[in-house]
């Protein structure tokens, strides 16, 4: 059982809090439970919040003694500093192993405590320009939904946190495992943390042309040699306005989002059959092992292989 604990301090966003909450401390019929959630706070007792509520919030900065991550679901206000008990609480979490995840603000929390030196990290692009000028040490991206080092992921606004803790789903339990858990919140099951922040505002003509057809027409057609000219040519537009349009309503280039796809649906063959990975490249458009173990590698810091006997060996 890994132990997801966050850290909450008055005045308490809610919703920060609720998306690490509804992905890591929901029990989902059919999903066998992998997680143990739990809210913890440096005084114990009533903590207000932005909700115009107080939570009453039992366990002290002990708990994350006791916690495999650790989430900061937002710091408000950023400018005021984390007590030098929540500061040792947080380096000594990290310095025994667990992982450190922010959201939104709760960055200024982990980079008061240093966590993030010498690192790239984001935060709400409202507040990337502080949290840069404040602490110089670190390399603020404000573009980027979410970055994940491995001990220590930040993310940006609110809903890019909903992204990074699917994404730390994903790397603990397998592609299948969260694609379940976005189904039951009726979400997209996974965003690259790459993609920008915020995109153009929607107009009329964006509206009438969403993407979403030519995103499931793609999706069915993985196998198959669909090129940027291929996809543009079957929606009728010009290969430019088709990345523009890419741009607008999802942040990310049609190459870029072609691959994530078939990254992904390689994990889901990868943990769900025995395939071999001739196999799997042609099924999802990377043509052979070779190109598939590069993309794979280069995407996920893996190979194949090791992806394979990592959570092929999970009980399902």
């Amino acid at each position: 059982m890994h132990r997801v604990t966050a850290l909450v301090r008055p005045p308490q966003s809610t919703f920060e809090l609720a998306c690490a909450a509804q992905v890591f401390g929901i029990e989902r019929p059919g999903l066998p439970v992998r997680y143990a959630f739990s809210v913890c706070t440096e005084h114990p007792g009533p903590v207000a919040t932005h909700a115009a509520y107080d939570m009453l919030v039992t366990d002290g900065l002990d708990a994350l003694d006791r916690a495999d991550t650790v989430v900061v679901p937002g710091w408000l206000p950023a400018k005021e500093p984390p007590s030098p008990g929540v500061v040792r609480a947080l380096r000594r979490a990290h310095s025994r192993g667990a992982r450190v995840v922010s959201i939104c603000s709760g960055a200024f929390a982990l980079a008061h405590a240093g966590l993030l030196d010498g690192r790239r990290a984001t935060t709400h692009w409202a507040l990337a320009d502080e949290l840069a000028a404040r602490f110089p040490h670190i390399k603020v991206d404000p573009d980027v939904l979410y970055v994940d080092h491995g001990d220590v992921a930040t993310s940006a606004g609110a809903g890019a946190g909903i992204d990074l803790c699917m994404h730390l789903v994903r790397s603990d339990q397998g592609a299948r495992y969260a694609a379940h858990i976005a189904r039951t919140m009726v979400m997209p099951p996974h965003r690259e943390g790459g993609q920008l922040q915020y995109s153009a505002p929607p107009h009329p003509a964006q509206i009438e042309g969403t993407l979403a057809p030519l995103l499931e027409w793609i999706t069915e057609r993985l196998g198959e040699p669909v090129t940027i000219e291929s996809i543009a040519a079957h929606a009728g537009v010009s290969t430019r306005t088709l990345t523009r349009r890419f741009a607008e309503q999802l942040g990310t280039s049609p190459g870029q989002w072609l691959l994530a796809q078939r990254i992904a649906t390689a994990r889901d063959l990868l943990e769900s059959s025995d395939l071999p990975l001739d196999a799997i490249a042609r099924r999802v458009g990377l043509s052979s092992a070779t190109n598939l173990r590069r993309r794979f590698l280069n995407a996920l810091g893996t190979t194949p292989g090791a992806y394979r006997r990592g959570f092929r060996a999970k009980p399902r």
